[in-house]
């Protein structure tokens, strides 16, 4: 596999792990927020593993930040072959009867808003790559609900919904999945998530573990390299939601 990758959110967690194991023999476009170090340190890491690497940093959360983003995609190498939205957050836990107008936005704009308009952008530099793909993460809040959540797991079934409407419009030009994350060990929960309620997690989902980073980054590399795979949601989350 040789590519042109694009990877929003790639600093830490999941996006990082992806950069890691994609990078030999690919370029990667590592985009980051705030956390400048960290993607330096990605960045290393995939030169390291025989990668070429490249830093972009933007607020996704806004049309001028994805903009920026999608330019620097064009300007540095003209074209590319996958696009990983990854970029999201959680933001923070709000009850169901005391949601605010702002944080709807706040979130929607992060998850939601961020994915779509990357995903519009990038279209153009996809159709120059070769066998380009997209690739959304969701989460499993849009399969069972997320209490105190439930803003950002609307936020993520809207992105749902965006899959398999954008790989019905982009077919068979540009293959367009998605991966829905079960709980997943990363900085993503530091601020939200308690041990105790991580721990809760890891013993009710059936392989008595919760995930690592590197799980979701071998199935992005699956949907990436499968070419009968376009529209498909692929669960990931040791069975703590099955159908």
């Amino acid at each position: 596999m040789t590519k042109t990758i694009l990877i929003t959110g790639a600093s830490t967690g999941i996006g990082a792990a992806t950069a890691r194991f994609l990078a030999a023999g690919n370029t990667v476009l590592i985009h980051y927020h705030r956390s400048q170090d960290a993607a330096g340190q990605v960045a290393a890491d995939v030169q390291a593993a025989g990668g070429t690497p490249h830093l972009v940093q933007a607020d996704l959360s806004t049309e001028d930040g994805c903009r920026t983003a999608a330019a620097f995609a064009a300007e540095t190498c003209g074209q590319l072959d996958v696009l990983v939205n990854n970029a999201g957050g959680l933001v923070r836990r709000c009850e169901a009867d005391r949601l605010e107008w702002q944080l709807m936005y706040d979130i929607f704009a992060l998850n939601t808003f961020s994915t779509m308009m990357m995903s519009s952008l990038c279209v153009p530099l996809l159709d120059r790559g070769t066998d380009p793909c997209i690739v959304n993460l969701t989460s499993i809040a849009i399969r069972h609900g997320a209490p105190t959540a439930t803003i950002y797991g609307a936020s993520k079934g809207a992105l749902d919904v965006f899959t398999r409407g954008l790989a019905k419009e982009l077919a068979p030009r540009i293959r367009v999945n998605a991966v829905a994350p079960g709980v997943i060990e990363t900085p993503f929960h530091d601020q939200v998530t308690t041990p105790e309620r991580l721990e809760q997690f890891r013993a009710s989902t059936p392989l008595g573990r919760n995930g690592q980073a590197d799980d979701v980054a071998h199935a992005i590399r699956f949907l990436i390299e499968n070419r009968f795979a376009t529209g498909e949601t692929l669960d990931l989350n040791g069975g703590l939601f099955m159908r």
